[in-house]
Order: C-alpha cells, then structure tokens, then sequence
C-alpha cells in the first residue's frame, strides 16, 4: 500500500508534518522546538528540562489546575522528551478532540503564565531527575559517556547538571525560554486520524503570526576526552563505550545499522555470546545506534565485577574490531528480520510515526516511507558492510567507568 504523506510549511517558516494511518480512530502529535540541551545556554544545563514542565503550570486563560484539567480532559496520553537539538512535546489522543488539544498546547508555547511561584516545583522535579541517576549507574555512566563522546555542547546532558539547575532563576529560566522558543524553526508532526487541512488551517491560525526562524548556528567545541573513571565504592563496574559511526545523513548509514544488529541483536549476537556466554565476563551487555544530525558513534554499556572489568572491555573493543574481517550470512538475515519486525511495531504506534517523521525532517528535510527503508535494509549485504567498517574502521573509543576501581584504556 502506498504511504501517504502530508506536508505544509506556515509563512514563518514552521513546517508541518502528517501521515494518515488507516483503521485507527486515535491520533498523536509531538512539536519539536529547537530547544534541546546543546541549545540551551552556557551553564543553563537543564533548562528545557525545567521549562518543560513549567510551560503547563498555567497558560492562557487558565491557572495551572485548570490547564492540568482539560489536559485530563481530552483523554491525552501525554508525552514529553528533551533531546541534544529539541524539545519535543505532545500526546496521543482519541481523533476528534485534536483541535482542542492543539489550542491548549498553543497556549502552553505562546502564553504560559511562567509565574514564580510555579518555578519551585518545576526545577525540583529536574533537580530529582538528575540525582535518580546516582540510583541507576547503567544510565548515568552513558550519559557521562555521551557528554565526553560528542564535542561540546552536541554531548551536553539531556538531563541537565546539579550545579547549572541550582543556579537557575525564573527571570533567567523565562529569558531562556524567550530565546529558544523559535517557531519558525519548529517542526509539528501529526499521525493516525485527521483531516490535514483542517490541521494547517488551525495551526496558522495559532502560530502564523510568530516571528520567522532566528539563528540556529552553534559553536562546536572539543571532546573532553577518551578515558573518565567515575569513583564508586560498589560491588559492580560499570562500563560505557562509544565508537565513531557513519551519521543518520551519510551513505552507509543503512550497513551501519545492521552492523550494530549484528554486534548486540539478541541473545544470539556477538557481544552476548562472547563476552557473557562464553567467558561469563558480564551479567548485562548491550550496544545500539546512536546519531545525531552531523555526528554518531554505537554506544555499549556492560555491567560486571572489579575482577572481570579490564578483560570485559578488551573483548568488547575486540569484537567491535572483529566485524570488519567479516560477517555470516545468518548473522545478517537475523539481523535484517529484527530491524524491520521494530520498524513494523513502531509504524503500528501513532506516536512513534509521529516522533519518526519529524525526526526525519529535521535529520534528512525529507521523509522516509517505510517501504524506502524497507528497501535499503533489504539491499544491504554482507559485502557492503564490511566495505562500509572498512572505510570508517573502529579505531578510536570513548570509555566511561563508574566503579570502585579503574581499567586501563589502551
């Protein structure tokens, strides 16, 4: 069946995004505003995470139990993520209360209250965020990981930093939502049931008179560097590393996923089998994709003792090596099978079609149809992965450790 997609750009240049779904009577929506943690300003890490929260304490003609309320109301199944690059926020939502839902969330962008008194709450639950992190170390060490990996501020802490949210006021949290809160650079992606024009009529009617796009260059700095060791005095290391990889944009980004399927794909992928099956090295151990617009790398986390620590990273940097001297073709068939049977369940999701096409926009200006990405997975051989590890070898990691003792990073 051929998939249909909509697209409208307002004259301020905010871009509007749809693909209708049929046999569903729900709808989901995400705006994503050029708000994310690479965005924020210098030391206002975890800004967006406070204003995102802050936003729905009152806006409009409503005070903050009333907005809450008819959030309630329309049934939503609300959503909300800060990202390096975005802000994204939206809900998925039984189809003919849309329209309604889309005001409130106008209100929320364009007039939230942003009152003093509502400020408090707000940063206490992004300061809780950050310190539950001391309570998951498999999370914390990959955000550490990703903050060194990518050069500043493309790594910053999607979570924000203890110090930077301690410091933040509400005169200076509402000039950084003033700032970053650019609809003309904002994306809008709907999915499931709606009628398109009515959508882009509404949306122009609540967003076309904002100011177009503003400046949206950052300054890249450095990485911070290839080795950090957090101190833990617990019975566990846990180990993060981060490899270049081909980004969402490039080429090869297609063998370089399937790849990564092959290195952590299942309980019958290398990683699994060679360090935890065979050598009981770890009793966790994954890797996956990750990218961002201009950059990317494959990220693996592995939980294991002080005694095992050193051995477990050299087999996993080994086997990331490993993948370039060759891969099976049963390796790349289970791969192929797993990366489409998750597109076909996320393509099920309104939400995650919402989520998926917006990102498409912003990585490519373009989006994907499922049976183009089907198509290139498909396409892809055991001769073009290995071409691809081959132009872009693994040779350079990232290791982040939290422990009570250290490895040695060659």
């Amino acid at each position: 069946m051929e998939q249909k997609a909509d697209r409208y750009v307002l004259n301020n240049g905010m871009v509007l995004l749809g693909e209708p779904m049929g046999g569903v009577e729900s709808v989901a929506f995400e705006f994503m505003l050029p708000a994310g943690a690479a965005r924020m300003p210098e030391g206002a890490c975890g800004a967006a995470n406070v204003i995102s929260d802050w936003i729905f304490r009152g806006a409009g003609d409503r005070d903050n139990r009333q907005l809450g309320d008819a959030l309630d109301g329309l049934g939503l199944q609300r959503s909300d993520s800060v990202g390096s690059s975005h802000l994204s926020f939206g809900a998925a939502l039984e189809s003919s209360n849309l329209a309604e839902a889309l005001t409130l969330h106008a209100d929320a962008i364009l007039r939230a209250h942003l009152r003093d008194e509502e400020f408090m709450p707000a940063r206490q639950l992004a300061l809780e965020g950050v310190l539950a992190l001391d309570d998951e170390p498999r999370q914390k060490v990959m955000v550490e990981l990703r903050k060194r990996f990518y050069p500043a501020p493309l790594g910053r802490s999607t979570v924000g930093e203890i110090e930077d949210l301690e410091r933040l006021s509400p005169d200076r949290t509402r000039e950084v939502a003033k700032s970053c809160f650019d609809i003309g650079r904002t994306i809008f992606a709907v999915a499931g049931k709606y009628d398109f024009d009515a959508v882009c009529g509404q949306m122009e009617s609540l967003f076309g008179d904002c100011p177009g796009p503003g400046s949206e260059a950052l300054d890249i700095g450095t990485r911070e560097g290839r080795y950090t060791h957090i101190p833990n005095e617990g019975s566990q290391v846990h180990i993060g590393v981060m490899t270049d990889a081909v980004p969402f944009t490039g080429e090869d980004y297609y063998d370089i996923r399937l790849a990564t399927s092959v290195l952590s794909g299942g309980m019958s992928a290398r990683l699994f089998t060679e360090v935890r099956e065979k050598r009981g090295l770890c009793y966790a151990i994954g890797a996956r994709y990750h990218s961002l617009k201009d950059a990317a790398g494959i990220m693996c986390y592995a939980g294991t003792t002080p005694e095992k620590a050193q051995e477990t990273l050299d087999v996993i940097v080994a086997e990331f090596r490993r993948l370039a001297e060759g891969i099976g073709d049963e390796e790349l068939d289970r791969a192929k099978v797993g990366l489409k049977s998750s597109l076909i369940m996320q393509s099920e999701s309104s939400g995650s079609r919402a989520g998926a096409i917006g990102s498409d926009h912003y990585m490519l200006g373009r989006v994907r149809s499922l049976e183009e990405i089907t198509e290139r997975i498909d396409g892809t051989t055991v001769d073009s992965i290995v071409e691809a590890l081959k132009r872009r070898p693994f040779n350079d990691f990232t290791v982040v450790t939290i422990g009570p003792r250290e490895v040695r990073v060659e």
